[in-house]
């Protein structure tokens, strides 16, 4: 039984087909009931490394997502994949996606949004405030030589940061 309310958060994945499984992996084994792409997945094929995956998922491109239709065909059993950002409401709360950090502490401020999730520097953020302001990390690990996903609990907006 999936809960709910925990939510796989995943950015800059980049190719990388061993982190990808292995994240799939852990969303599986916590049961999470939604994963969340903040972007860069690059190429369309990165889709069958995810068809394990036992939760739906929905993503918006990232800058070097190049083969749009390619990416949003091969997802479509998965989930969608938006032009960046994109706003939807999850279990009560309003969560924000968006790849590029652009106007994140505007957003923030704004009060609009209870979570925003963000990629893109590959670096791990994590900001706690009337908006939880997430950036889980480059799952690729190509920059950075670390793997990380988020695991995020809607109901009390708390953030795991895991390396895969």
């Amino acid at each position: 039984m999936a809960h709910a309310h925990l939510v796989g958060l995943i950015a800059d994945t980049h190719d990388n087909r061993a982190s990808v499984e292995k994240s799939v992996a852990l969303f599986n084994r916590k049961e999470v009931g939604l994963v969340v792409h903040a972007g860069d997945f690059i190429a369309p094929f990165n889709a069958r490394w995810m068809a394990d995956l036992n939760a739906p998922m929905v993503g918006v491109f990232g800058n070097n997502d190049g083969e749009r239709f390619g990416l949003r065909a091969q997802f479509e059993s998965l989930g969608p994949i938006h032009r960046a950002p994109h706003a939807f409401d999850c279990e009560g709360r309003r969560l924000l996606v968006m790849h590029e950090p652009d106007e994140v502490d505007a957003l923030a401020e704004s009060g609009a949004y209870d979570v925003i999730v963000y990629g893109h520097t590959h670096e791990i953020d994590v900001r706690h405030g009337d908006t939880l302001v997430v950036n889980p990390g480059e799952a690729g690990g190509w920059v950075t030589g670390r793997c990380t996903v988020g695991l995020l609990d809607l109901e009390n907006l708390q953030i795991e940061i895991v390396d895969i």
